[in-house]
């Protein structure tokens, strides 16, 4: 139980923090927690609920240095306390600034998992990585996670027992396993992968590939991995998609560019009304590129051809940004993935865009940094 001195001095806070200066604001959260890590083990729910209740009126008022350090103490002994501040530790864990939202606090037991979705839907990805390691996840918290997660939050996830997946979330894994081995591997280990996703995973993977997951896999699922391997093969050869007639897009395009109407507003709203034909035809005309090097582009899992393309056609970032939103066959890019699109469209010049779209390999603009999935512009074909 709280002494009563200790009891008054909780009183003499809450009526000191409005008019206290920040060093001793800072003296105060210094003596709270002081108090608090003492008394943790004999306080009630009721008590407890005191103390969370100063302390988030108190760190709102305090310096991110000071916040940081009381963060990194209640850190150490939240495993050793029977109750925790609940409110404070969804405040700190959901702290913008990574060093007050240790990785502990995003994974104490503390955190309800509404609390969870609610930091991942701003989160950075220190803060998502972290998250990403708790001992359980549930569907609707790993959903939140990699809604906006980039390659390492996916990596991390695929590779935590403690965590379940909907089919939405498997399908995002899967669409990230296309590009990242270890997210392959770490999903052929699991043993509770549906088959039906294992058939998709091994659907858009190479004989080789195929090969290398039937021999990393657990031993329980190399058997099932087998049979869908089998019967994959057994399919027969899907149909090849009928070719696009580009004949009346490029009429219609060029009546534009020669009316002085082929402008960025006209490409944006192509692309928002989902006239693909229409903005490859566009594409190949502004860049003076041929068709069949812009429309392999606009199925391109990442979109760093496609910016190179839109770069050289001289249309602005807004345009591109709708053209890349809008392709409809390929999964929706992170935003992570979309701010470095946009930083490989700034760097590029013109000139560079256009000798690269015309007489070089824009992959060559794709080329994985050290996570997988970032941007490394390469210089540029001579």
């Amino acid at each position: 139980m709280i002494s009563v001195a200790s009891a008054g001095f909780i009183a003499e806070l809450e009526s000191a923090i409005e008019g206290g200066s920040p060093p001793r604001r800072a003296q105060m959260l210094r003596q709270l927690t002081q108090l608090l890590l003492s008394s943790a083990n004999r306080l009630d729910e009721r008590q407890m609920a005191v103390f969370d209740d100063v302390l988030i009126r108190l760190i709102e008022r305090v310096e991110t240095t000071m916040l940081a350090q009381f963060s990194t103490t209640l850190s150490t002994t939240l495993g050793d306390m029977t109750a925790a501040p609940k409110r404070t530790v969804r405040r700190l864990a959901s702290h913008e600034d990574a060093a007050v939202a240790a990785p502990i606090l995003l994974k104490s037991e503390a955190l309800s998992e509404s609390g969870l979705i609610e930091i991942a839907s701003h989160a950075g990805q220190r803060h998502l990585l972290a998250m990403a390691g708790r001992r359980s996840l549930s569907e609707a918290t790993t959903d939140a996670i990699l809604k906006r997660g980039d390659t390492i939050v996916c990596r991390a996830l695929a590779t935590n027992a403690g965590a379940r997946f909907s089919d939405q979330g498997y399908s995002t894994l899967i669409a990230n396993a296309g590009r990242d081995d270890d997210i392959a591997d770490a999903l052929v280990v699991r043993s509770d992968v549906p088959v039906k996703m294992l058939h998709a995973l091994l659907s858009g993977a190479t004989e080789p590939v195929r090969t290398r997951l039937l021999k990393v896999a657990a031993p329980e699922l190399r058997e099932t991995i087998q049979t869908v391997i089998e019967s994959i093969a057994a399919q027969p050869s899907a149909r090849p998609p009928e070719p696009v007639d580009y004949s009346e897009a490029k009429s219609r395009v060029l009546a534009l560019s020669q009316g002085g109407k082929l402008n960025d507003s006209a490409v944006n709203r192509l692309a928002v009304y989902h006239q693909r034909a229409h903005v490859v035809a566009a594409l190949s005309l502004l860049a003076d590129t041929p068709i069949d090097t812009i429309a392999p582009l606009m199925e391109q899992r990442d979109c760093c051809g496609l910016v190179v393309a839109c770069r050289a056609s001289r249309l602005n970032w807004q345009t591109t940004l709708s053209i890349v939103n809008n392709r409809g066959h390929t999964p929706a890019l992170s935003q992570q993935e979309l701010e470095q699109g946009k930083e490989l469209f700034e760097s590029l010049s013109l000139s560079v865009a256009q000798r690269t779209i015309r007489f070089g390999s824009v992959r060559e603009f794709a080329k994985p940094g050290p996570t997988g999935n970032e941007f490394a512009v390469a210089s540029a074909p001579q």
